[in-house]
């Protein structure tokens, strides 16, 4: 029996970044799997980092972590929310990765003899690598996905992307014709002097994309509105793309209207038909009701949560994608609009209070007026004073709150100097000479090496307290499994004196040495952990500690919690949030399309 081909999307982008490649290659994901096909995804970044855990989230967006301890691009988070799928480190390819795979080979003495060359050896270490990733299964069931969507970073005609573009020309040879489709997102701007779409950038960008050896079937064109008819006319002309295969991805109200915009405009028929599939499970109209009814419950709420996000990076949201993305899953499950109160950490300090006060001021109106308070994960000692502040802000005054990886470890801190009294507790990350060093560094940690010495990766957490608020939000199962990302831990030798003082840690891993999960009993919701519960959050599927947070804030906590225990009481193992083990089914959300805001969609 003849095995079945594998069959190839390829993303680019042409005139300028951050057109929403990620976004387009996930929702092209999400309605091929409405046609009935297992949908696999790949990352191609042309940087010369071996992956993205170096980088600053100011210069590349957050840094999206896998059950593998793979530290790789925000896109691939896209993914995995869109397309509810668990990817690999290897899903993830860069520039570094391909040239050390291919210098450690010449090292061998793999290509002896030979003088090693970008061509062939770069580009066929390239095709190599999809291949193999390809056929990885990644939806939990058996045997190679049926399609790849394979994006391409930056834009054509960037240096660093010309020995991708040369080996996918290359690739799209050698997997033959109909295993091969090129979608182009391009830019068609519209000049406010003349209020016309303007096709000149988009024909240069088809042109030089040609030019390289590679022709686009499609074209996904970014505007702010719907194509003219003739536009499209003119771009199907100059750009040598049938005007069926020419789709506008024109400005919506939220992401999630994306696959329905790319389905209304058939575009799953313009791929399948160039893919030349024709299986026996493929249907030719997407299945996507459940897609249209979260967006459309989405586009209706209009009751604000307000949620003050205490940070160091609020500059650029990118930095902090799959929190936000978990807040938005979560507000939506509780029938709220989500509203954010972007408060850089820094600005709650002393410090800024003297030397600009109006900006102190308005950072602490901005936390004040919160529902609820969140501190994500971060490094290095900017904002912590602040972050430790917020943290004794919402403990004092029963505000929800949730804290993150150094989000914890400040509540941590700040648990020690108001309640114990240990003036100078703090972090040996921040201050190495510290009498009372809550939080240390990790005894298996690298002090000399950056890339990928941290703990990373999914991670087990068992709970020590049956009906603690955590336990009771994961379905009271007796572990949890969640992604890490961090190099510092709290102290195990402080964990009975601050649990003597009304700290509880609920979460600990299998060595009881670790704390994963602290919990005030008497607030009405204070919760931080070590892990980073955001990285599992899917649509539809919310992380627990992120609803309970959004529940709590809309005083919506209570009913979430008895429908948690009557869950786990009547046996629906199978209904279970992001993070517990054994979850099957889709999830935790019911969602149900009338809009209906006085209840948990749950």
């Amino acid at each position: 029996m003849k095995q079945k081909e594998m069959k190839y999307v390829l993303v680019t982008g042409g005139v300028v970044s951050g057109l929403g490649k990620g976004v387009t290659a996930s929702s092209i994901g999400v309605l091929l799997q409405a046609c009935g096909l297992r949908v696999t995804s790949i990352k191609i970044d042309p940087y010369l980092n071996k992956d993205a855990g170096t980088m600053s989230p100011f210069e590349h967006g957050e840094v999206f972590v896998l059950d593998d301890g793979g530290e790789v691009d925000l896109d691939l988070g896209n993914y995995e929310r869109f397309l509810d799928v668990k990817l690999t480190r290897d899903n993830n390819i860069t520039t570094g990765k391909i040239y050390q795979s291919v210098i450690d080979k010449e090292r061998k003495g793999d290509y002896l003899g030979k003088t090693v060359q970008v061509v062939p050896h770069i580009t066929d270490a390239i095709q190599d690598w999809i291949e193999r990733v390809a056929a990885i299964p990644v939806d939990g069931k058996e045997g190679p996905p049926d399609v790849c969507v394979i994006e391409l970073g930056g834009t054509i005609g960037d240096i660093e992307s010309m020995p991708f573009i040369e080996a996918l020309g290359q690739f799209s040879y050698r997997v033959g014709a109909g295993n091969f489709c090129l979608i182009h997102v391009s830019l068609v701007p519209v000049l406010n002097a003349v209020g016309e779409q303007k096709t000149k950038p988009t024909q240069h960008s088809v042109r030089g994309l040609r030019s390289l050896g590679l022709t686009p079937n499609i074209l996904a064109c970014r505007s702010t509105t719907e194509l003219d008819t003739n536009v499209k006319e003119k771009l199907s002309r100059f750009c040598h793309v049938p005007e069926e295969n020419i789709v506008t991805l024109y400005d919506v109200s939220n992401i999630w209207h994306i696959p329905l915009l790319l389905r209304d405009q058939k575009a799953h028929e313009a791929i399948l038909k160039v893919l030349d599939l024709d299986l026996p499970c493929i249907t030719s109209k997407p299945v996507l009701g459940e897609w249209t009814a979260r967006a459309q419950l989405c586009d209706k709420l209009n009751e604000p949560i307000r949620v003050a996000m205490v940070g160091k990076y609020t500059g650029l949201s990118d930095s902090y994608l799959s929190v936000l993305k978990a807040l938005l899953h979560a507000s939506v499950a509780c029938g709220r609009k989500l509203v954010i109160n972007w408060v850089s950490a820094s600005d709650l300090e002393d410090a800024t209070a003297i030397e600009n006060p109006d900006v102190h001021r308005v950072a602490w109106d901005s936390l004040k007026s919160a529902d609820g308070v969140l501190v994500p994960g971060g490094f290095g000692d900017r904002g912590v004073e602040g972050k430790i502040i917020a943290a004794k802000y919402a403990r004092e005054n029963n505000v929800p709150y949730l804290g993150i990886c150094l989000g914890m470890q400040t509540a941590v801190i700040e648990y020690a100097r108001s309640v114990l009294g240990l003036e100078f507790a703090n972090s040996t990350e921040f201050d190495q000479n510290t009498k009372n060093p809550c939080v240390i560094f990790m005894p298996e940690g690298s002090k000399t090496h950056m890339g990928g010495t941290m703990r990373l990766g999914s991670r087990r957490t068992y709970f020590q307290v049956a009906n603690s608020k955590a336990s009771q939000l994961y379905g009271n199962h007796r572990f949890i499994d969640e992604r890490h990302r961090h190099r510092y831990e709290v102290n195990p030798d402080m964990v009975s004196q601050l649990e003597q003082a009304g700290l509880s840690f609920t979460g600990k891993d299998e060595s009881g040495q670790r704390m994963q999960i602290i919990e005030i009993g008497n607030h009405p919701y204070f919760i931080g952990v070590q892990f980073h519960p955001e990285f599992k959050s899917r649509p539809g599927k919310p992380s627990a500690l992120f609803l309970g947070l959004i529940a709590a804030a809309s005083g919506q906590l209570d009913v979430l919690l008895k429908k948690s225990v009557a869950m786990k009481s009547n046996g629906f193992t199978n209904v279970m949030p992001a993070g517990s083990p054994h979850r099957h089914g889709n999830g935790v959300n019911n969602i149900h399309s009338n809009g209906n805001r006085n209840g948990l969609h749950v």
